[in-house]
């Protein structure tokens, strides 16, 4: 029984800097997942992370002789706001020692809080290295992200207020991992109170080191780490916060940036706010356990464990989110050359809403067309992929193709050669299904089209880029055709965009 850390947790002096955040229920995904979710507002702390819990017990408990001298950590992000904060709160001086590649919103935000910032090394690594040498210099004490029973206890206060604020049944808890700090505390404290609740970690498929390490039984160290998840970006986990996943994680789930992403968009839908990618890890790790054992009706937490989103990132998860979901799939498919074959390949596909749509014209006798498709699971996109087959097309499935998705649907296009008689409008679509039907039936086969760029971005208006042959003996028809449509259109012939990349 992890005796010593449940007495540690239960005397952690962490309210003076933290609060006791909210278990919020989750009432949009407990209804689509058929379980009843709730979720631990850590994204609510005054840094906007868990991380202050565990820097100030760390630091509370330290002799005042030690707190005297000063205090120095190495982090990029959560961690350094954390023991900034702490310090000040306990009026002592903190050296955070951040890699030069840190955003300045982040450096910034340590510097409001008082702490002397030290930009050193490319990245972590090289930053907690560097900070060990300028400790041992000045004297300063070491305050670990992770790997501290300090740490780990101040993490460990967040299992005790969800035992305290959920007092019925709990299948499992979801905690996101990165060094094993977080997921140390509250599984001791658990354990140790309620075994029969299953704690579960959570890390990016790209940033396995607990995963590889308990497969193991050993520490591994990782050659290289993805930083989509920068929170919990780690190569090797702690010591301590090993033994004590060995002795008391149920079991570590695995995840994509896709499910990351989605799952951000999942407690938006059910909260408003929106969490850093580690943040929202826990859940991604929820939804795909939840979908592997088939759980209905039982009680779940997952840690929402931060908010310090950089803003820049948002693009991406939303451009993403719904493949995550596998509520789109991305398709890649031949069809032929002629007038009308866009519009039949569009028929093909039936009533399903359509995401997105890249085509340039690059030969007279078959064109590649980048698609796509909203759909409700993996399966319905298997069997449009076998619909589109039957229909005499080449498909083949990019859902997963990580190049294909980050720069492949951006580059389909450049200069087309002998396209006569281009011109190219600029459309806005009302974002409803049947809209490009319409479009292409009013259309007919009287032009063909050369260029086609949609994307969904859930706004009211579908923007649309279209490029046709329209010889100039059918420019009255072709005006009649653009006043009847209905659309507001933009002719962007002229554009030097058009005329330097795609003319």
């Amino acid at each position: 029984m992890p005796q010593s850390y449940l007495k540690k947790i239960l005397t952690a002096r962490v309210y003076e800097v933290a609060r006791e955040t909210p278990l919020d229920f989750a009432a949009n995904l407990s209804r689509r997942l058929g379980n009843r979710i709730w979720l631990k507002r850590e994204d609510q702390q005054p840094v906007f992370s868990f991380k202050c819990r565990g820097a100030y017990a760390a630091m509370a408990s330290l002799p005042a002789e030690a707190l005297a001298r000063g205090v120095i950590a190495a982090s990029a992000g959560n961690h350094a706001q954390g023991v900034a904060l702490a310090a000040a709160k306990l009026g002592v001086h903190a050296v955070i020692v951040m890699p030069v590649t840190t955003p300045e919103i982040k450096v910034d935000a340590v510097r409001h809080l008082g702490g002397e910032v030290v930009l050193d090394g490319d990245n972590y690594d090289a930053a907690f290295a560097f900070a060990l040498r300028l400790g041992a210099e000045r004297g300063l004490v070491f305050i670990h992200p992770y790997d501290d029973p300090g740490v780990i206890a101040g993490q460990g206060t967040i299992a005790m207020e969800i035992l305290k604020q959920h007092t019925h049944d709990l299948h499992a808890i979801f905690v996101p991992v990165g060094g094993g700090g977080l997921i140390g505390g509250i599984a001791a404290y658990i354990k140790s109170l309620r075994p029969d609740i299953k704690v579960i970690g959570v890390e990016p498929d790209e940033a396995d080191a607990m995963y590889r390490s308990l497969a193991a039984g050993r520490r591994i160290v990782l050659d290289h780490v993805g930083i989509f998840a920068d929170g919990v970006a780690v190569r090797q986990v702690g010591e301590e916060t090993f033994r004590l996943a060995q002795k008391y994680v149920d079991e570590i789930v695995l995840v994509s940036n896709d499910e990351i992403c989605a799952a951000i968009k999942d407690i938006f839908e059910d909260t408003r706010s929106i969490l850093e990618p580690a943040g929202a890890l826990s859940v991604a790790g929820m939804k795909k356990y939840v979908a592997r054992e088939s759980l209905r009706d039982m009680q779940m937490v997952a840690i929402a464990s931060g908010a310090n989103m950089n803003f820049d990132r948002l693009r991406h998860v939303a451009e993403r989110a719904e493949v995550g979901e596998r509520r789109e799939a991305i398709l890649a498919v031949t069809i032929p050359e002629v007038a009308g074959s866009f519009r039949r390949f569009c028929a093909s596909i039936g009533h399903r809403l359509v995401t997105e749509f890249n085509y340039r014209y690059s030969s007279p006798s078959c064109a590649h067309v980048f698609v796509g498709v909203q759909i409700q699971d993996a399966r319905e996109a298997e069997d449009l992929a076998a619909t589109l087959r039957a229909a005499g097309y080449e498909v083949m499935d990019m859902t997963d193709n990580e190049m294909a998705k980050l720069h492949i649907r951006h580059l389909v296009g450049g200069h087309a050669r002998n396209v006569l008689h281009e011109i190219v409008y600029r459309f806005e679509f009302p974002e409803r299904p049947g809209a490009l039907m319409n479009f292409l039936d009013r259309m007919g086969q009287s032009w063909n089209i050369t260029l086609f760029h949609y994307r969904n971005h859930g706004a009211d208006f579908g923007r649309v880029l279209v490029g046709m042959q329209v010889p100039p003996s059918e420019q009255a028809a072709f005006r009649q055709f653009l006043e009847q449509l209905g659309y507001e259109f933009v002719e962007e012939t002229s554009n030097p965009a058009y005329r330097l990349f795609l003319s």
